[in-house]
């Protein structure tokens, strides 16, 4: 078994990133990254040594780099494709009897001019990939958006982590599984990683699991943590710190704000609470705050009331505007000046996209429409630093649609899910 690196992999400011695609062009303006002074051009199969960077030279053939056979904490061993022709040739990292990501299996590099850089950690999670920090600022995406898991049938629900790429309209593949089957989950994206908060695997059976899964490889994600409940149809929020999981139906719905930390593998606490109890809305995120649109109410009405909550403070949200329709089963997604609530169970389905701003506490205004109306599209969708996307949905579909941050247009068909689903989580990277 292997696990894929993605670009853009190299955890230094030391390196300057041209272009942020899938053909990611590296300066290196140093030649000390993070302290590793020791620099080797390698054209052949080796075996690496611990705290040393390698140039990869991989015009003329594959290379297979074997980790070394003993390892110690903190070790730590970078790796460039200098040729770059690692798409065609690509480098095959050998575990060497060592977990790479807390798994028993190698590494490939196929990114053209990609790279990675592995930190021994501890005999479970063998070395580790650590992705460079995110050039932009905040919550948007410049590589891949990530869906886990939904329903995919009447009452039949899944496992299956997708990923599709921002640089070009493509399909989505399967990258790895979340620990359980579950759907209406709150999806929240750290600078390394996605979790999968909650969800229902059964009509009237929930969980309160938080599951992590890289970024940086594909891979299957790991059970680090619990809410404080079992819930579902609860939205996420993602600060540069912490994940957020708001609202959702515990029987009854909830309005509680529950937080748990990036930095560590641990439960969530109760944090504050929404304006008012509800389940499954939209959530969004700004660089400061946590908004909440639209879901229904304790008697399955409907709302429209946009909420807001800080990052900064452990604080209630407050009621800061409305959106054009009343609506529930909603998407969100965000620029980096607005939050965007996609289609919905507007009585019937929609498929109107409003828009609300970030900097002032404002109504929603309708900003185009997607290609199909239907609702449990992902209470979090994907965004990168220039589109939104709305993936999967009821009426079940496979659909990714997209639309532009720029302009206030309508929304069209650029790829499929590896299978048709509604309700998975969101996140990117």
């Amino acid at each position: 078994m292997t696990i894929t690196l993605q670009p853009d992999q190299i955890d230094t400011p030391e390196i300057n990133v041209a272009t942020q695609t899938t053909t990611s062009t590296f300066t290196l303006g140093s030649t000390v990254i993070n302290g590793l002074e020791n620099w080797v051009h390698v054209s052949a199969n080796t075996t690496l040594s611990a705290n040393t960077n390698y140039f990869a030279n991989t015009q003329a053939n594959t290379l297979t780099f074997t980790l070394p056979a003993a390892a110690t904490i903190g070790d730590t061993i970078q790796i460039v494709d200098v040729a770059g022709f690692a798409g065609n040739n690509n480098i095959t990292i050998a575990r060497n009897s060592h977990n790479i990501d807390g798994a028993a299996r190698n590494a490939v590099l196929n990114i053209d001019r990609g790279g990675v850089r592995l930190v021994y950690q501890s005999t479970g999670e063998g070395w580790t990939s650590r992705k460079r920090e995110k050039q932009t600022k905040g919550f948007q995406g410049t590589i891949a958006g990530f869906n886990a898991a939904g329903s995919i049938g009447p009452i039949a629900t899944d496992t299956t982590i997708d990923k599709f790429p921002f640089a070009s309209d493509a399909n989505a593949v399967q990258t790895g599984d979340l620990t359980g089957n579950r759907s209406r989950i709150a999806g929240v994206s750290s600078s390394e990683f996605g979790y999968a908060a909650g969800g229902f695997y059964s009509p009237a059976a929930y969980r309160d699991i938080i599951d992590k899964y890289p970024f940086a490889v594909d891979a299957n994600a790991t059970d680090v943590g619990n809410l404080t409940a079992d819930v579902f149809g609860s939205a996420g929020q993602s600060s540069r710190e912490n994940g957020y999981s708001s609202g959702g139906y515990q029987a009854p719905y909830t309005d509680r704000i529950e937080k748990f930390p990036f930095a560590v593998d641990t439960n969530a606490t109760d944090i504050a609470n929404l304006s008012v109890i509800r389940g499954y809305q939209a959530g969004q995120s700004s660089d400061e705050n946590g908004y909440n649109s639209g879901g229904y109410t304790p008697l399955g009405a409907l709302y429209d009331i946009i909420d807001k909550f800080p990052f900064a403070s452990d604080a209630n949200a407050t009621d800061v505007g409305d959106l054009t329709q009343a609506r529930a089963s909603t998407g969100g997604t965000a620029s980096k000046e607005n939050g965007y609530t996609m289609c919905g169970n507007g009585s019937p389905y929609t498929n109107r996209i409003d828009k609300f701003p970030f900097a002032s506490d404002n109504n929603a205004a309708l900003n185009g429409n997607l290609t199909q109306a239907r609702g449990s599209i992902g209470q979090n969708g994907n965004s990168s630093v220039v589109s939104g996307y709305a993936v999967g949905g009821f009426p079940l579909v496979n659909t990714i649609d997209k639309f532009p941050f720029s302009t206030d247009i309508n929304g069209t068909d650029v790829g499929d899910l590896s299978q048709s689903r509604a309700g998975p989580a969101g996140a990117q990277v």
